[in-house]
């Protein structure tokens, strides 16, 4: 074990509860990201009737906040680059606000599809830095846990957005259900004005005066840890290049950056979107009629995610990453196994509609507890400081268009291939998704962020570069 190591394993329990307190307000932007999900699905029913739209313009608005998040991350890089971690959380609450109320407005479906947009820019660019900022000022030993906090803020907002659907469901009240978001966003940027700046990025920027008081605050005022954890971090600011020009010319970070959206990749297409995304819609076919039935089926779902959230903030620096990962396809892999069998054969029988509901309970356990968290927390720890920006935001728009591909195609895919055919594919992908954990993914467990790019950097496999 390093000495970084032995140093982390005795944090200062003041040092942690700075630490803490900066990942919740940091985090907020996570509770802003869930309800954002969360909301659409009681909404797009109400926004149905009341705008009389074909399933081809509700996958547009379900959609185009994928299409605005792809956006938002692809800048987020260059913003945080230039402006840093913390502003550029302050400019997303901020485009949260705006496009919060700008949905609530909206006139028409296409006005409605351009605010989706809007605000999903700010959802891009809260997903793509939220997990780097926590990833920078977080010690190694509780740094996959408080990024699985953020991840609980997520599943958090979702929760708060079903029950929110669920309370206007009865006065049709889609505008308040999509114009609420602009309360926690006003909250969240009031927060962010008062946290410290990333240390790394400031390092990186030759600010070392302020990284170093920054890196005191958080570790507890341990000079001597302090001094060796900023060295390290000055020796991998060293890299001549950075960004693009280093994906380049450094067939390293060209592995790192792939990987990286290999893991987005993989969270997406477990269907675990679908879910969230077309909730009502699935209860539905399951046989659940009625608006109030699917609603707070919804808000069931929403409690089980963020309960089983806790299972990864437990076991992420205890188990490591890739043992929740092979837990987690597992399981959903089966789950939507069996789901597509009770749709080829039948939901006529009450039992079957419990089945089918536990199923959907079983499968959003399992992605909270693994690939919801888990893919943040890696693709947040496997890129080098100096191209960490590039390889995020690569990543992290790689989550968006899959994403948008996901919302914008289930309708179609249960048109063309059926109900159970669906959920058969996404079981494939899930069991596909167990041999590419093995293969690919590096286990980063208890391993500083400086000694993961020592040893990318080195040639390492790429499953072996936590060692």
């Amino acid at each position: 074990m390093t000495t970084m190591q032995s140093n982390e394993t005795a944090t200062a329990p003041g040092s942690r509860s700075t630490v803490w307190v900066i990942g919740f307000v940091a985090a907020l932007a996570g509770l802003l990201f869930g309800m954002d999900i969360g909301v659409i699905s009681g909404a797009l029913p109400l926004i149905e009737k009341a705008f009389s739209v074909n399933d081809f313009m509700q996958e547009m608005i379900v959609s185009a906040m994928m299409a605005g998040a792809a956006v938002g991350a692809a800048f987020s890089g260059q913003i945080s680059r230039r402006f840093g971690r913390r502003r550029t959380l302050l400019i997303s609450g901020i485009v949260f606000a705006a496009g919060a109320l700008f949905c609530a407005g909206a006139w028409s479906p296409l006005s409605l599809v351009a605010a989706r947009a809007v605000l999903g820019i700010a959802v891009g660019m809260s997903s793509f830095i939220a997990p780097i900022y926590l990833s920078e000022v977080a010690p190694e030993s509780v740094r996959g846990r408080l990024i699985s906090f953020y991840q609980l803020m997520i599943m958090t907002g979702i929760l708060v957005a079903y029950l929110v659907n669920a309370v206007f469901v009865d006065i049709g009240g889609w505008r308040l259900m999509l114009g609420v978001i602009a309360l926690p966003a006003l909250l969240m940027v009031i927060g962010m004005a008062t946290l410290p700046r990333s240390p790394r990025w400031l390092i990186d920027r030759g600010l070392t005066d302020e990284a170093h008081r920054v890196l005191l605050q958080l570790r507890g005022g341990d000079q001597s840890r302090v001094d060796a954890e900023m060295a390290l971090i000055r020796d991998s600011a060293q890299l001549s290049e950075a960004g693009a020009r280093l994906f380049r010319n450094n067939a390293n970070f060209r592995r790192s950056t792939g990987l990286g959206m290999v893991l987005q990749f993989m969270q997406q297409f477990t269907g675990a979107n679908v879910i969230l995304y077309y909730a009502p819609h699935i209860l539905e076919l399951a046989g659940y009629d009625s608006a109030r039935q699917q609603l707070w089926g919804t808000v069931l779902i929403g409690v089980l995610m963020t309960l089983a959230t806790f299972i990864a903030i437990a076991f992420v620096d205890r188990l490591g990453r890739k043992p929740l990962l092979y837990s987690g396809f597992s399981v959903m892999g089966i789950c939507m196994l069996l789901l597509g069998g009770l749709y080829e054969y039948g939901l006529a029988s009450i039992w079957a509609q419990y089945i089918a509901i536990s199923l959907l309970g079983v499968f959003v356990i399992s992605y909270a507890m693994s690939a919801a968290p888990m893919i943040w927390v890696l693709c947040s720890e496997i890129q080098p400081l100096r191209g960490r920006d590039f390889g995020v935001t690569c990543s992290t728009v790689t989550n968006w268009v899959s994403n948008m591909i996901i919302g914008a195609t289930f309708l179609t895919l249960l048109t063309t291939l059926g109900n159970a055919g669906t959920f058969w594919l996404y079981a494939g992908l899930n069991f596909v998704f167990i041999l590419a954990t093995f293969c690919l993914i590096p286990e980063t467990k208890g391993v500083s962020l400086e000694r993961i790019e020592q040893n990318l950097m080195a040639g390492r496999p790429l499953r072996r570069i936590g060692l």
